[in-house]
């Protein structure tokens, strides 16, 4: 592609750089110019525009975001596109789901050609219908057919959305003595709505290991929330105890993300099992939406995954937080 001051007597069928007012009008940037347009340059006193010149082996910006966008969802399900425009062609959630990423497919991608670029949300980020989950941007005019190529080869499924398998949950609370109550049920309730999980049903019991026990062994669904009144702040805690009694066993205690430290995350049988922190009672983002997601649309989470959920893992501070995480300065 050449780019630069075009002729009008050489201009037909390039791309325009720059709008142009015209007597009427005007003519946008992006343009393919015709012989008419060359006559309305002509009339108002234009002899050359700045326009981009394609050579044979070039694929014009919108073919070549078509190319790219259909190769990067090759065969993702629950991801649309829309249509390509100046270059430009976003890929969207067409339901509620964790955004996958092949984040080395998606470096070569921006490695074959500066021109040719594909932006995409963190991974594993939770997405609603209609979110948008990447944008593919060619930011020349054309781009040479062999980049276009090797870009796509490496594009293939680069973006998948991993839709929820759970649909159902129980969620278990425990009461102490003056305690949050059922303080935050409608924000975990939002949460699981959010995923299409339904909400079996909602057990109050005491903040003691025996009454969890058996309220964890008298639930069938397959996702199983405990949040707890009392913080839970060791693996042999009630909470986990009790889901040790129940024949359970503790994944993971205890993650790298502020808020959200306070989390476990078990298993009983074919049930998950997620011991939510207490800010899980806020609708604000926290550590347990990271696993609540993952777990909802079976990704798989590894006491090893929760590790690597540090980086990233410092989240928005929260202004009432009882024990900010910095303390004011002394007078």
């Amino acid at each position: 592609m050449k780019f630069g001051a075009v002729p009008l007597d050489s201009a037909e069928g390039c791309v325009l750089a720059h709008s142009v007012a015209l007597t009427k009008g005007r003519l946008r940037k992006g343009h393919v110019l015709t012989p008419p347009d060359i006559e309305a340059l002509r009339a108002v006193g234009r002899d050359s525009v700045i326009a981009a010149t394609l050579d044979a082996d070039d694929v014009d910006e919108n073919a070549a975001a078509d190319a790219l966008a259909d190769a990067s969802m090759a065969g993702a399900q629950g991801v649309e596109r829309s249509r390509a425009f100046t270059g430009r062609v976003n890929l969207l959630a067409a339901g509620a789901g964790v955004a996958v990423l092949d984040t080395d497919a998606i470096a070569a991608i921006n490695s074959v050609d500066p021109m040719i670029t594909l932006a995409t949300v963190a991974p594993f980020q939770q997405m609603r219908a209609g979110g948008m989950l990447a944008t593919i941007k060619i930011i020349s005019y054309a781009v040479p057919r062999a980049a276009l190529a090797q870009a796509v080869a490496a594009a293939r499924g680069a973006v998948t959305l991993a839709q929820p398998v759970v649909k159902r949950a129980t969620l278990i609370i425990t009461e102490i003595p003056g305690g949050a109550g059922e303080k935050g049920r409608a924000a975990i309730e939002d949460r699981l709505s959010a995923l299409g999980v339904t909400l079996d049903a909602v057990r109050v019991v005491a903040h003691r290991r025996a009454d969890l026990t058996e309220a964890i062994c008298a639930t069938d669904s397959p996702l199983v929330l405990i949040l707890t009144g009392s913080a839970t702040s060791d693996i042999a805690d009630v909470a986990p105890a009790a889901l040790v009694a129940a024949g359970g066993r503790i994944e993971r205690f205890g993650m790298p993300v502020d808020p959200g430290n306070l989390l476990f995350l078990g298993t009983r049988d074919t049930q998950q099992v997620i011991g939510l922190p207490g800010c899980a009672r806020s609708p604000a983002l926290n550590g347990a939406d990271w696993v609540l997601s993952r777990v909802v649309c079976a990704i798989a989470v590894s006491a090893a995954d929760i590790s690597a959920m540090g980086v990233g893992g410092l989240l928005k501070e929260i202004p009432t937080r009882p024990q900010p995480r910095r303390s004011k300065p002394e007078a």
